[in-house]
């Protein structure tokens, strides 16, 4: 019987080495080499599944963004279970982008990488831009989702909320990337559930 393979599960592999690679020593030292070494495979398994490094940097970014969407869906999903505000979850939500732990300083290494190759790809820059698109269209579906229930005054503008709040985070993002930095990532958490009550500043009605 033929061996099935998984081959979303072998493109994973070689992303997830590149993502160590970029976390601990910057994407040039992302090879095909290198990655398939990390990655415990042969320099034809990388090849098999990406003809260039961009190909493997893409599917290494687009599998973060997923891991992080991931965290915010299963937030929405216990805010519904639990009854949370739903300011809660945005504050929670968008914190789960900025560089505040290993994992999430991992990611956005990752997403610095990235965005640097977008300037000379068309491709990479489409992807990005996408993300951005997508992040903001679910600020904006909170914002009117907090209209209805009545954290959100009738007045406020989803989109201008939605792009204020992800431009903040993605300054506060670029400023706590150079390190491991304590004081200055609870004064961005603060900031960032401080500006979130702001932009959510009822009660819900259906917790009432």
């Amino acid at each position: 019987m033929p061996k099935v393979v998984d081959h979303q599960a072998r493109r994973i592999q070689v992303a997830d080495a590149v993502r160590q690679l970029i976390t601990e020593q910057g994407l040039d030292r992302v090879t095909v080499a290198r990655t398939a070494e990390t990655a415990g495979v042969s320099v034809g398994h990388v090849q098999h599944y990406f003809a260039s490094k961009d190909e493997m940097l893409l599917f290494t970014y687009e599998r973060v963004v997923q891991q992080v969407l991931e965290r915010v869906s299963a937030l929405e999903e216990r805010s519904r279970t639990q009854r949370l505000p739903i300011r809660d979850v945005v504050a929670e939500g968008l914190a789960q982008w900025l560089p505040v732990d290993p994992g999430r300083r991992s990611a956005h290494r990752v997403t610095l990488a990235f965005v640097g190759r977008t300037v000379d790809n068309p491709r990479l820059a489409h992807a990005h831009a996408e993300t951005g698109r997508l992040i903001r269209a679910r600020l904006a579906g909170a914002v009117r989702n907090g209209k209805e229930c009545g954290e959100v005054p009738d007045a406020t503008d989803p989109d201008l909320t939605a792009l204020e709040l992800h431009g903040l985070v993605e300054g506060l993002a670029l400023q706590l990337g150079s390190g491991p930095d304590t004081a200055g990532s609870a004064a961005a958490l603060a900031l960032v559930a401080s500006r979130t009550r702001a932009a959510f500043p009822g009660r819900c009605r259906q917790y009432a």
